[in-house]
């Protein structure tokens, strides 16, 4: 199975993308914005970063670039799509994932591994991990405050589009402690902490086992390619 990482100008984290997904069984296919081309991808992701430098709001710019054309027609169609943290910003921008993210309520870029709760095991990028499973992945970022209006919130909720929820801290006043959330198909997820970081004993967050050792977001992956198995 391929799955395609899009690089954007200002993207920080496509390659650790790409070896997330080459250590979860699927081939990695390296997308760049500029283009009107997927390469015939099973699935995306659209990576963390700081696309074109956020210099307006947090992926803003990014939600009009070229290949965004083709991300929302294939993610209207049912195809996986991944964003991580500015990747989520610009699924927000691009409205196929409700409400946004504003700067945290700290004022501060925060960087430290984090706790979640996964509330949602039916989308596409969750059905590897147990209902209510609680994982540890590192998050950084400046802008993770995910707002939205009442009646969104209680929509997210009520539907089950909640997918991942902070443990122990909010670390960015996000409402109701929403991490991540889903379109309403599941096959659109956007979560501001990186599971891409997140897959390799000796790279990962410190676990009782063994410093370095979490791989919590490998699931995440290897999510979609059993939800890309079971069409």
């Amino acid at each position: 199975m391929r799955v395609g990482v899009i690089t954007f100008p200002g993207s920080l984290d496509d390659r650790d993308a790409q070896r997330a997904v080459r250590l979860a069984g699927a081939k990695p296919v390296a997308l760049w914005h500029g283009d009107h081309d997927l390469h015939g991808v099973d699935a995306l992701v659209l990576p963390g970063g700081f696309s074109y430098g956020d210099y307006l709001r947090c992926g803003a710019i990014a939600a009009h670039s070229p290949i965004m054309a083709e991300v929302i027609d294939a993610a209207n169609a049912g195809m996986p799509v991944l964003g991580i943290c500015n990747g989520f910003q610009m699924l927000a921008e691009a409205h196929l994932l409700a409400g946004g993210l504003i700067r945290n309520d700290h004022g501060n870029f925060i960087c430290r591994d984090q706790g979640l709760r996964v509330e949602n095991t039916s989308t596409a990028w969750t059905n590897d991990f147990a209902t209510g499973a609680e994982i540890t992945i590192p998050l950084k970022n400046g802008e993770g405050g995910f707002i939205a209006d009442a009646d969104t919130i209680n929509r997210l909720e009520g539907e089950g589009q909640v997918v991942f929820r902070y443990l122990g801290v909010n670390p960015n006043g996000s409402i109701n402690d929403i991490a991540g959330i889903s379109n309403e198909r599941g096959n659109v997820v956007g979560l501001m902490p990186h599971p891409e970081h997140a897959v390799e004993a000796g790279f990962g967050p410190d676990t009782a086992a063994a410093m370095r050792s979490g791989v919590d977001g490998l699931a995440i992956f290897t999510s979609a390619i059993r939800a890309l198995a079971s069409v």
